[in-house]
């Protein structure tokens, strides 16, 4: 008899140990000769020399399954341990599978552009209105390369620019103030990595979510770095933002130039760096359209209504546009 030890470091363990540890009662059902005891991502069974090395074998090729998945059903379970191919979910765009295993795959033709672009390009521009799902695919992507071991770490960032609300009356420390500010980077996370997952990762640096400020003086190797809403970045902090790319780095710029809350007197630096790094080789540009929002239907109306607003204000108040 000898004790073997099993680290499953790779997945989130109540994925893995199911709901109630049905997954785990299933195992040791399937593995009746073996004593084992699981807690967090070690499991330690007891047994025949061959039989615990089989165990570690198929735990292997499940946990292998549930960090591609994020998903491990009692069907997988008995099909891997008797040896048997499961059966995978057939979807050839799939960028990765989430939380309970939900497909996130490109729903429109310029999303799928966007995956063409960072595959063939170091720097990426994402433009287009809200709703479209730019910095969704985008997280998915950085997720997709830190899973498959492609880069060590993410890094996902946003300006901390005040549309119409005052950051310094908001409760707390700097942390407690800059969060609101990066809370749908946290969302987008959220819905493709298990919490617990998520959590060590943010602890262990592996992902960071940080405003553009805290980004001056880094050299970013090893990453997938994004910034999101980067029309309201000044022309000198896109540029130190850009200045970051690293070895074996990968960037995707995310904005919608019809939406800077920058002071009217300061210029967009996504506007400037647009018209400045056109037609450099290594970089891609993917542009969103109102058809390509994938919230509600109600926001495309809204985006839309918002338009002939915009261009009615033009038209009957003209001088208001040289100010």
């Amino acid at each position: 008899m000898i004790e073997r030890i099993v680290i499953i470091d790779n997945v989130d363990p109540v994925s893995f140990y199911g709901v109630n540890n049905s997954n785990m009662h299933l195992i040791r059902n399937l593995f009746p000769k073996l004593r084992m005891a699981a807690r967090g991502s070690v499991i330690k069974v007891i047994g025949d020399d061959a039989e615990t090395a089989e165990f570690e074998r198929k735990i292997k090729e499940l946990e292998e399954y549930c960090s591609r998945f994020n998903k491990l059903t009692e069907e997988v379970i008995l099909d891997i341990v008797k040896g048997n191919a499961p059966s995978e979910p057939k979807q050839d765009d799939v960028i990765i599978y989430g939380i309970n295993g939900k497909a996130i795959s490109p729903r429109n033709a310029n999303q799928a552009l966007l995956v063409k672009a960072f595959r063939e390009n170091d720097l990426t521009f994402a433009l287009g209105p809200a709703g479209t799902g730019k910095t969704y695919i985008a997280i998915a992507l950085a997720v997709k390369a830190l899973k498959n071991k492609e880069v060590r770490k993410i890094i996902l960032s946003r300006p901390a620019v005040e549309a119409g609300e005052k950051l310094g009356f908001l409760p707390g420390d700097m942390k407690d103030k800059i969060d609101p500010y990066l809370q749908p980077l946290y969302d987008a996370l959220e819905d493709m990595i298990p919490a617990v997952k998520l959590k060590e990762y943010m602890e262990t640096n592996v992902i960071q979510i940080a405003p553009l400020a805290f980004m001056r003086g880094r050299t970013l190797n090893d990453a997938v770095i994004v910034l999101d809403e980067a029309q309201n970045t000044t022309v000198h902090q896109i540029k130190m933002f850009l200045t970051r790319l690293g070895m074996n780095a990968k960037m995707i710029i995310t904005g919608d130039a019809t939406q800077i809350d920058l002071p009217r007197s300061v210029q967009s630096g996504l506007v400037q760096a647009l018209h400045i790094l056109r037609g450099v080789p290594g970089i891609g540009r993917v542009e969103f359209g109102k058809k390509d929002i994938v919230r509600h239907s109600l926001v495309q109306r809204i985006v839309e209504a918002y338009e002939r607003h915009d261009k009615e204000e033009m038209k009957s108040h003209p001088e208001q546009m040289t100010e």
